[in-house]
């Protein structure tokens, strides 16, 4: 597999992974849960594009930054935030927030469709919001240290040419 091919599928993971994000975020402002109906079905979507985009994203992402790190040498300090980043956030998805979505539509689901959704519905919900939005900072700066490469304190091979 070339270097430019793992650079591209690292593209179109990241794409599925804040597309997948992205979505979670529109869905629920637009459309809100105030009914167990609607929120049955934002919580089914949100379930099923966790499963389609954020995870295989979020893994495919970390593959091919793995491969960068170990195949490709590429061992600059950006990267090793980048994969600290990336840690974090799959702890965050596969830990925490991927497993309180079932618990949110079995929720949804319990009460009645035309109704307003339980008190535990909403705790949950907002729970797992506080979890997602702990993701924007490491989220923010893993997208930065992949596209910017900065030295972060690393001195540059060229410092002592300009003379």
């Amino acid at each position: 597999m070339s270097r430019k091919f793992v650079d591209f599928l690292n593209e179109v993971a990241g794409i599925m992974y804040v597309g997948g994000i992205l979505s979670h975020i529109i869905i629920g402002a637009a459309i809100g849960a105030t009914d167990g109906g609607t929120a049955t079905v934002i919580y089914e979507y949100k379930l099923i594009s966790a499963y389609i985009l954020i995870l295989p994203g979020l893994a495919m992402k970390l593959m091919c930054d793995i491969a960068l790190f170990t195949y490709w040498n590429e061992r600059g300090r950006w990267m090793i935030v980048k994969l600290l980043c990336q840690a974090f956030l799959a702890v965050n998805a596969f830990v925490f927030l991927v497993p309180m979505m079932p618990k949110l539509l079995a929720l949804a689901e319990a009460g009645d469709p035309s109704g307003p959704v339980s008190e535990a519905f909403h705790a949950l919900e907002a729970k797992e919001a506080l979890v997602g939005m702990s993701n924007v900072i490491p989220l923010v700066t893993e997208i930065f240290m992949g596209a910017f490469k900065p030295r972060l304190g690393q001195r540059s091979n060229t410092a002592g040419l300009a003379a």
